[in-house]
């Protein structure tokens, strides 16, 4: 039969509907103790199904305050008593929550975060927002992370430990010092260098190096091997002073002997390094080794001097082309070494029995390189006097000493008449005799010779850009066409050539006049001494007159000059 109830409430079926659906839910999921006769619940208006239609349909209105509704609706809405011997404040049920109308606070609560900005939302906490970003975070974080880990694990730089240079470094520290003597002819040196983990110089004090020189050199003590080695004992104790005492049983020390105790043979310059092992075995807390105190062979020195000077530049690691070529004249040899190109050094002529390799392969900074290093014994600016006076002396006098000399010239175990012919000194006669002495038309029977019928290396990149040091430098400083504080200067061979023939204009009380940076002792041999120079470049090595070439003393490296000299590149290897 027809209910006569929906004819007056159009509303009804729906609402009839709905509390089926809801008594469905409650039976199913609320304990029979618990439940409630569903004809009993009136939904609230707040939840009315048509009331939530309309609200989808048009702006939302303000809800009705509570005290607007009437008594019955407030009645029916109150929750039911719960039984006899029932608990009164038990926990919600689902249906409970689902049909219990709110009370006057949660309608109050409701009503005040309903006109908060995001319609009621809780507030977002810290912990809220670092959660929904954490993504965003990870990516952020971690590469500086990563950048702050590399950063705390980089070695410093030589620029910030150099800052530090002045405190005293314990065992534990990555610090090395390296003593280097050496025991050129014409003088006994020390140095004395500090590197950091990376093998990079850094200060001693206010210097770079450590770096004291005396006379004479021990060769000077050829029958006399105790006096020798104590001619060592100042520097060392020079070289005591800068190494801390904790450091000084793990710093190495060497002596590297060159040209001049080679050219007193064999037995005797054993002596000499002999009482210098003893010197130092018994005065010394340095590290030491036997084979550390020798007489260097040319190439090696060659070697050594090739790898300071690139070293200092910057150059090592990069390619042979890029590195530069050093001429080096000592006393008693004169070294030319510079880089080549592999197939190059595959074609170096074999060196005949008792001499040196012509390349040596070295290994630097990660690169391979085919050293070519040739050193001329007898051919230092102080041997080379004796072989230009040789050349010369069936004359019975020189062309290449000063008006007025009068005398010999020793060298080693010997004497050369030095005396100047009567009409006094002439560049051409004695570029004539330097030709003579350095042997320059000798048979070559190799492609490319320099002088004396010896490989010259082949030329090439490496060779392009020569550096010139040692007595280069100090011949070229006395003649006054080179500052002699600078630590480079910009010559070419021509520059010696016109500094020679000024020179051998003069005699010998003019000289001392126009050259007083000259020992007194040199000035004689000023205008042979700068005749050699100018034909070694040019007849002996090859190099044009007109050709650009750095004189250099000292190399800037890291706001200080470092002496361009082998003990570096000895250091380095001794040090790595």
């Amino acid at each position: 039969a027809a209910n006569p109830s929906l004819a007056a409430d159009p509303n009804a079926a729906h609402t009839r509907t709905r509390t089926r659906t809801r008594t469905h839910f409650q039976l199913a999921t609320t304990p029979i103790s618990t439940r409630r006769d569903p004809r009993q619940v009136k939904p609230h208006p707040l939840y009315s199904p048509l009331r939530s239609q309309r609200q989808r349909q048009s702006p939302r209105r303000a809800d009705p305050p509570l005290s607007a509704l009437d008594s019955a609706e407030q009645e029916a809405v109150k929750p039911s008593p719960p039984p006899p011997g029932r608990i009164r404040y038990r926990t919600p049920s689902s249906p409970d929550l689902l049909l219990a109308p709110p009370s006057d606070a949660d309608a109050k609560n409701m009503r005040r975060y309903s006109a908060l900005p995001g319609g009621g939302a809780r507030p977002d906490t810290l912990a809220d927002r670092l959660h929904r970003y954490r993504g965003v975070l990870l990516v952020i974080l971690a590469p500086l992370a990563l950048v702050s880990l590399v950063l705390l694990l980089m070695p410093r730089s030589p620029a910030s430990s150099s800052a530090a240079a002045g405190r005293r470094w314990g065992p534990l520290d990555a610090n090395k010092y390296a003593v280097i003597f050496d025991a050129g002819s014409s003088g006994s040196r020390v140095h004395v260098f500090r590197f950091d983990a990376n093998l990079d110089l850094l200060h001693i004090g206010d210097q770079i190096e450590l770096f004291v020189q005396k006379k004479p050199g021990l060769s000077e003590y050829a029958n006399n091997p105790q006096e020798a080695a104590k001619s060592l004992v100042s520097l060392l104790e020079d070289a005591k002073r800068v190494v801390p005492v904790e450091l000084r049983g793990q710093t190495p020390v060497r002596v590297g002997a060159t040209a001049g105790l080679r050219a007193l043979g064999a037995e005797k310059s054993e002596e000499i390094l002999q009482a210098v092992r003893d010197l130092l075995r018994e005065k010394s807390s340095f590290k030491t080794q036997p084979d550390w105190v020798t007489v260097l062979d040319g190439p090696q020195e060659g070697a050594y001097e090739w790898v300071t000077i690139n070293y200092l530049l910057g150059k090592l690691g990069k390619t042979y082309a890029d590195t530069v070529g050093v001429v080096d004249l000592g006393g008693g040899s004169v070294q030319m070494a510079y880089a080549i190109a592999e197939k190059d050094a595959v074609k170096a002529p074999k060196p005949s029995e008792g001499e040196d390799s012509y390349v040596k392969k070295l290994f630097l900074k990660g690169t391979t390189y085919y050293l070519y290093v040739h050193s001329y014994l007898h051919y230092g600016l102080l041997a080379a006097r004796a072989e230009i006076l040789k050349a010369g002396n069936g004359k019975g006098y020189s062309y290449c000493t000063l008006e007025g000399h009068q005398g010999q010239y020793k060298y080693g175990n010997g004497k050369f008449e030095a005396s100047a012919s009567p009409s006094g000194a002439s560049y051409s006669k004695c570029r004539d005799d330097v030709v003579k002495a350095l042997k320059v038309d000798q048979a070559c029977t190799h492609m490319k010779c320099s002088f004396g019928g010896i490989w010259n290396g082949g030329g090439g990149a490496g060779q392009k850009n020569l550096f010139v040091a040692s007595f280069f430098f100090d011949r070229a400083a006395e003649a006054g066409f080179v500052n002699p504080k600078a630590p480079v200067a910009k010559v070419k061979p021509s520059d010696f050539e016109k500094a020679a023939k000024r020179a051998c204009k003069l005699n010998l009380k003019d000289a001392e006049a126009a050259y007083p940076g000259v020992q007194k002792d040199n000035i004689p041999y000023i205008c042979m001494d700068l005749v050699y120079q100018y034909t070694l470049l040019v007849d002996g090595f090859g190099v044009g007159s007109h050709q650009e070439m750095t004189l250099v003393k000292k190399v800037p490296y890291s706001n200080a000059f470092v002496e361009a000299a082998w003990p570096l590149g000895s250091a380095i290897e001794v040090a790595s």
